[in-house]
């Protein structure tokens, strides 16, 4: 392993499953193209983007891990620091024994919540304010899990957080307070592997009236409904097969079609409706162990942690093609 084990996934446990499924090309037409690297960040600092929220300019809101911090990054690749989690003493975090800052949302009036896993009464959910500032948090949730995923669905005004340890989705109202187990069962646990790669529900994305979710170490990517009472309906696998998935991102806010980010393979994959998939970016296009995706418009993002043996950190941008819109 590099500086720190995988914060949000662990590859080690996907590799040893053995999970990369080859699946049938649906187009002869890549679903992405014109990949460029905008920004490179520094190893040796803890810069490793795990996660991502856009800006209404464009710009991109990004958790540096095991640096603590939230940066924003314009498309030109300027950096500027938002806020850094506090220091815990002790930490006790799973997985990675280290305090780490995960997944992060963004509401409509620019506040930005984010995920901090510290093996302490410091994990939870923390409210930065926009444009930067102090961080505060908000709600607690155990120090025995790894909150990871993040997401706010404003119209029910709660959050939705992946425990990739405790294998279970939390629900938190948007102004904070106490956590409920929202959905839980096997297929959301992390599978037999070494404790620094146990590593379940990872990813997670509110789209169509439904919470969606990744599972690392069994490579799936799960639909929850969400039913009209709030409550979580049966959990459905809507395709398997996806070597060491990580988070993911919708590219029509309408259909299911979506990008995962495969960290085991350095890949990106589109996972089309039918649960099939095709990768559409490598190593080769600049990736470097992708944590998570963001798609605009025609535009995607990639953040690249870089966490297991690749050289470079940094965010992606590449051309969304519309054709594959499916």
């Amino acid at each position: 392993m590099p500086r720190v084990p995988r914060s949000a996934g662990v590859t080690a446990a996907a590799l040893a499953l053995g999970l990369l499924a080859t699946a049938p090309a649906v187009s002869d037409e890549p679903a992405v193209s014109a990949p460029r690297v905008v920004a490179h960040f520094d190893l040796a600092k803890g810069q490793s983007p795990e996660n991502i929220a856009l800006e209404p300019d464009g710009s991109a809101d990004l958790t540096f891990s095991t640096a603590r911090q939230v940066v924003n990054v314009t498309r030109q690749g300027g950096t500027r620091l938002l806020a850094t989690l506090p220091a815990v003493t002790n930490p006790q975090t799973p997985v990675v024994g280290r305090a780490v800052v995960l997944g992060i949302a963004r509401a409509q009036d620019g506040t930005l919540y984010v995920n901090y896993a510290t093996g302490t009464r410091a994990t939870g959910i923390w409210r930065i304010p926009s444009g930067g500032g102090k961080p505060r948090q908000i709600a607690q949730l155990p120090p025995s899990g790894f909150p990871n995923g993040l997401a706010l669905d404003e119209r029910r005004g709660v959050f939705y957080v992946a425990d990739s340890v405790l294998g279970t989705v939390w629900r938190v109202p948007r102004s904070g307070g106490k956590p409920t187990a929202w959905a839980t069962g096997a297929v959301l646990e992390p599978r037999n592997a070494p404790p620094a790669a146990r590593v379940g529900v990872n990813g997670l994305r509110v789209h169509r009236d439904a919470v969606w979710v990744s599972n690392t170490n069994a490579g799936t990517l799960l639909r929850i409904p969400v039913r009209e009472s709030g409550c979580a309906g049966a959990i459905e696998t809507r395709a398997t097969g996806l070597f060491a998935i990580d988070d993911f991102a919708f590219v029509d806010r309408h259909r299911d079609t979506l990008l995962a980010a495969l960290i085991g393979g350095s890949e990106i994959a589109q996972v089309r409706p039918d649960g099939t998939h095709r990768v559409v970016l490598t190593r080769q296009d600049g990736l470097s162990n992708p944590t998570s995706v963001a798609v605009r418009g025609r535009t995607a993002y990639v953040p690249s942690a870089a966490y297991f043996k690749q050289p470079d950190p940094n965010l992606l941008l590449a051309r969304v093609h519309q054709r594959d819109r499916g």
